[in-house]
């Protein structure tokens, strides 16, 4: 059986990071992407002996024509492509709507949902056409796609949108054998989350620290969810520091 091949979005830091290297422990060919490509070659040293299965290919996911150039670069490497985890995100300092700027709303918009579309839809017409056809796509939501923290209308925004997103190419691609799927991740340990450990504005007004978890559990539900056979899908998955304040947030 030939080694499937996957494609990871923001692979260069954190959450991609962590999942480009356990794909690849698990057997994938994973083609690393995301906008530095010194930071790619970063998380293929850090692979090990695995990162002999990986390769990088820069990109600006808000860019159409760079996301086009990776997916011809995919096809001409490869041939194929049978999971994508579609992870690249941005966010600005929390603020109120009221003082936030139309170019922080663009800035997290243009990132987290624009180029959200942009790489399912070269994934998903990439999976369409190929033989033999479909595929997995794999949307990096948040539990900001569920509620929202103080100050996150953008980042909320982005995520809400991103489960709509979801359930669209779900049903688009059932006659294809496209599968499509959310993984929603609260508090993994990350640049992103470092503040959380000195604290964060909770709904009261109040500033308290948050529990992290480590980020190698969203890496291992990643492999799991790219891992299941065609007839099976993980529509929405929860992955979170069990003690963070989701739960009854606010």
């Amino acid at each position: 059986m030939s080694r499937k091949i996957a494609l990871v979005t923001g692979a260069g830091s954190g959450i991609g990071r962590a999942c480009s290297i356990a794909l690849a422990a698990d057997g994938w060919t994973v083609v690393l992407t995301g906008r530095r490509e010194t930071a790619l070659q970063e998380t293929i040293g850090e692979a090990g002996g695995s990162g002999s299965q990986m390769s990088a290919i820069a990109c600006d996911v808000t860019d159409p024509a760079s996301v086009d150039e990776l997916y011809a670069g995919i096809a001409k490497a490869h041939g194929r492509l049978d999971v994508v985890f579609n992870n690249a995100g941005t966010n600005v300092p929390p603020l109120n709507v009221a003082d936030l700027t139309y170019e922080q709303w663009r800035q997290v918009i243009n990132v987290n949902l624009d180029g959200a579309f942009l790489v399912a839809k070269g994934a998903f017409t990439m999976m369409r056409d190929q033989t033999p056809q479909g595929g997995r796509i794999i949307n990096n939501g948040s539990i900001s796609a569920h509620v929202p923290r103080p100050g996150s209308a953008p980042y909320t925004a982005s995520k809400h949108a991103i489960t709509g997103l979801t359930r669209c190419i779900s049903l688009d691609g059932r006659e294809f054998n496209i599968g499509c799927s959310q993984i929603d991740i609260g508090n993994a340990a990350s640049a992103m989350t470092d503040r959380m450990k000195k604290g964060v504005p909770q709904a009261d007004g109040s500033m308290k620290p948050e529990p992290v978890m480590d980020v190698s559990h969203v890496a291992s539900a990643v492999v799991y969810m790219a891992g299941l056979p065609p007839e099976a899908n993980v529509q929405f998955m929860t992955v979170m520091a069990t003690n963070m304040p989701f739960i009854g947030r606010g």
